[in-house]
């Protein structure tokens, strides 16, 4: 929305300057995108007087002429055919930028002669394309400010333009006159009173109106009226210069007028040539396949249910958004049917979109024009018609009604203070909102007709903070809830996720964020794809199912990141899995991905590729972060996507598993296009215990004087016997006794035979009350011979 500061101030009396104004305005809401201030541009002219014009020594066109400026009087070389002695000009001084032609004037010679500026023509300052000659003025003082002369004989070229961008819930300030409500509410001057203008019609109007039955509810009120005998010449001068300001284009004294009312009172209008007009005017819904030449010369083709006004012969306009050429005025019309009616902006805004035609009516009416000034406006425009083109009114013709609704808002106004923390008096909340145009009345206040946004009590608070502003607003602390060290606000699992990402993110892995949806074949690979966690409007075939995992949208973002050339690396996402649709079937996970080598080749040769023990150390990392208890149990038993000799269960039982780790199934890496191998983990955050004390307090140190004690037990089990199921079932033997169990050896072949193996492995004893005896270590190296022999059928080897 853009408007002049004098066309502002036919309705606002006010002094305030084009910086107050544009300031306020962004502060009430309405943010000002630019300010044009031609006076600014021309801030460097100034009046000078030609004593004389002697032709130039050297050259038949130029002249050298002696100029009295502000500083004395200089010698300034012209080529102008108009430089003479005598003549005030416009002189741009050394050091002044000349726009016209992107130049600062400099002192220079000129055909070897010395001159000091320029004297300048309107081109040249871009006050027009006139070139032919320099500026002459019929009065002027030197030194006078060129701007100031303007200012005082011809105010329409340095009349400063403000253009303001309009969110869509403020349709009133699509009119000049709704922007200096704002201002006369802030204070920044007083809105001036509206003239009630009514024009008696002198005969009845040939041309009748009517809304067909099905089209009431997106076009419940049409008016209209002849105007014969008009001349539609140029429109005047000052209505030229204000539509030009505002980028649009001068055509005639009718077009002029209907645009001067779309942007001063958000009124669009329309104006049919009456003797193109073949009976009367008939509002309705098209049945399709209708076409129309509009007024920008291109045809559209209507829909069915868009709305049209058509005559005897045909669709004459597209209702709400453009005429039609057929109909439209030129310079030959001499009567005219003024239209001015109220569409229904969903129905407006539909059709706009759906024909891509784009016009400053369908603007406002697609966001909701007054409906009470339907009829007013017409009477407003019938007069500026009747003032500027001359002619005779016919009486008004009018269809349907205004669809005024009377709505109350109740407003507490202390709800100023809770919703804005603005402590307003109630005198001054009851004068903000009548300046705005909302009247106190019993049970609230009554919304005007242009406020089509305000529902309801929290509107009306955001109209008085508005108004008084929002930089008025004194920080304050919120209150406390309760005395003391303030709880923790984070829950225990939003705790152990920001942990999990601070220590993936410590073990050098990068952080991604992806999908919550997959497609059905990758959700199928990973356990899921079922009807329980299927789209019902999925956005994409892609993104169809809700993913059981976040181990797919890591590998599908391994695909990616390996098609662009990128083989080494590591992801890690921490967020929810799904295991149906609805509430609480869904946990959180920490997902790690590895794929390629530890590091860039080095001629140490510690670069290597990743293996299952990288991610088996990350998963541990990450559950001695979350404070899973030291002490868990390595199984298999993965999940069918894990490679089924490269995985383990990190369990604090059979039942409990805590996390996964190992290598993905080559299966799944081909139909995701990863080029393997890729090692990953997967940790539960929820599945690991809660400490038993809740308190910040650490632990007290729990140092052992005691000498641990540690001995070896080599046994022979068959070939296929996994040394895992040795070492979980030594640890078994004795929990609170044995503190590690590892393998340290491993021999096949020779005298054992091609089916046996022998398994060597070293166990900690680490006592706490006493220390151990040889018997007490012998009863339990029993009981660890017995445990393996058990568990795996070997024996203890001789």
């Amino acid at each position: 929305m853009k408007f002049t500061l004098s066309w502002l101030r036919d309705h606002l009396d006010t002094d305030a300057s084009v910086e107050e104004i544009a300031e306020t305005l962004t502060d009430l809401g309405l943010e000002v995108e630019g300010v044009t201030d031609p006076a600014a541009q021309l801030a460097g002219f100034s009046l000078g007087y030609v004593e004389s014009a002697a032709p130039h020594p050297d050259a038949d066109r130029l002249r050298v002429c002696q100029v009295r400026t502000a500083e004395g009087v200089q010698q300034i070389v012209c080529g102008a055919p108009n430089a003479r002695e005598g003549i005030t000009v416009v002189v741009a001084r050394p050091g002044t930028y000349v726009p016209g032609i992107d130049t600062t004037i400099q002192v220079g010679k000129i055909r070897g002669v010395e001159s000091h500026g320029m004297m300048a023509s309107e081109r040249e300052m871009e006050l027009s394309d006139e070139h032919d000659g320099i500026i002459e003025l019929p009065s002027g003082e030197v030194g006078q400010r060129f701007s100031d002369w303007l200012a005082e004989h011809d105010p329409a070229r340095v009349d400063p333009a403000i253009e303001i961008a309009i969110t869509p819930n403020r349709q009133d300030a699509l009119g000049v006159r709704g922007i200096a409500r704002d201002l006369a509410a802030r204070g920044l001057g007083t809105l001036k009173p509206e003239e009630d203008v009514t024009v008696p019609g002198a005969f009845a109007s040939p041309i009748g109106v009517s809304i067909d039955a099905d089209t009431l509810d997106g076009c419940p009120h049409f008016t209209g009226r002849l105007i014969r005998g008009v001349r539609n010449g140029p429109s005047p001068q000052w209505l030229q210069d204000r539509l030009r300001a505002i980028g649009l284009r001068p055509i005639s004294a009718l077009v002029d007028i209907t645009n001067f009312f779309t942007f001063d009172r958000a009124r669009p209008l329309h104006v049919f040539d009456a003797a193109k007009v073949s009976g009367d005017l008939r509002v309705h819904r098209a049945a399709g396949a209708e076409t129309v030449t509009a007024l920008d010369d291109k045809e559209y083709t209507l829909a069915a249910g868009m709305m049209a006004i058509s005559d005897d012969h045909g669709v004459e306009s597209i209702a709400g958004i453009m005429g039609g050429a057929a109909s439209g005025v030129t310079e030959g019309t001499t009567d005219v049917f003024l239209e001015s009616a109220w569409w229904d902006p969903i129905t407006i805004a539909r059709t706009g979109r759906t024909l891509k035609v784009n016009s400053d009516a369908r603007y406002r009416f697609e966001r909701g024009v007054d409906p009470a000034y339907t009829l007013a406006g017409l009477e407003a425009a019938t007069r500026m018609i009747l003032d500027l083109c001359g002619g005779e009114a016919s009486e008004v013709v009018e269809a349907g009604a205004a669809p005024v609704e009377t709505r109350v808002v109740p407003l507490d106004f202390a709800r100023c203070a809770s919703l804005v923390g603005m402590d307003l008096p109630e005198d001054t909340q009851v004068a903000t909102l009548a300046a705005l145009g909302f009247d106190r009345v019993p049970g609230g206040f009554s919304v005007p007709s242009w406020r089509r946004d305000v529902q309801g009590e929290a509107d009306l608070v955001e109209e008085v903070a508005r108004v008084a502003s929002l930089t008025q607003l004194e920080p304050r602390p919120l209150p406390r809830t309760q005395a003391g060290v303030t709880p923790p606000v984070l829950t225990p699992g939003q705790v152990r996720e920001r942990a999990a990402r601070r220590t993936c993110a410590a073990l050098g892995l990068h952080e991604a964020v992806t999908y919550s949806f997959i497609d059905r074949a990758t959700a199928e690979l990973f356990g899921g794809g079922g009807e329980a966690t299927r789209l019902e409007n999925p956005i994409s075939s892609e993104m169809s199912h809700l993913r059981p995992a976040l181990l797919p949208g890591l590998l599908q973002a391994a695909a990616r990141n390996q098609a662009r050339g990128f083989g080494d690396f590591g992801l890690f996402e921490v967020g929810p899995a799904f295991d149906g649709g609805e509430p609480g079937e869904q946990h959180t996970q920490v997902t790690g991905l590895r794929i390629g080598r530890t590091g860039p080749k080095d001629v140490a040769g510690e670069s290597r590729a990743v293996d299952i023990y990288d991610v088996k150390a990350d998963a541990e990392a990450v559950l001695a972060a979350l404070g899973a208890p030291a002490k868990a149990q390595i199984l298999r038993g993965g999940a069918a996507w894990w490679h089924p000799g490269q995985h383990g269960t990190i369990c604090l039982g059979p039942k409990k598993v805590l996390a996964v780790f190992g290598a993905v199934h080559p299966r799944v890496l081909a139909a995701l296009d990863v080029k393997g191998p890729a090692m990953a983990f997967t940790v539960w955050p929820e599945a690991v215990p809660l400490p038993r004390q809740q308190g910040a307090t650490r632990p007290p140190l729990d140092l052992v004087d005691l000498q641990a004690v540690e001995r070896d037990f080599a046994f022979v089990v068959d070939r296929e016997v996994d040394a895992l199921t040795l070492v979980n079932a030594a640890q078994g033997a004795d929990k609170a006794l044995i503190e590690t169990v590892r393998v340290f050896d491993q021999f096949e072949g020779g005298a054992l035979g091609d089916d046996k193996k022998s398994l060597a492995i070293a166990v900690r004893l680490q006592p706490r009350d006493k220390t151990l005896t040889d018997a007490d270590i012998d009863a339990v190296a029993q009981k660890i011979v017995a445990k393996v022999e058990k568990a795996t059928g070997g024996t203890l080897r001789g």
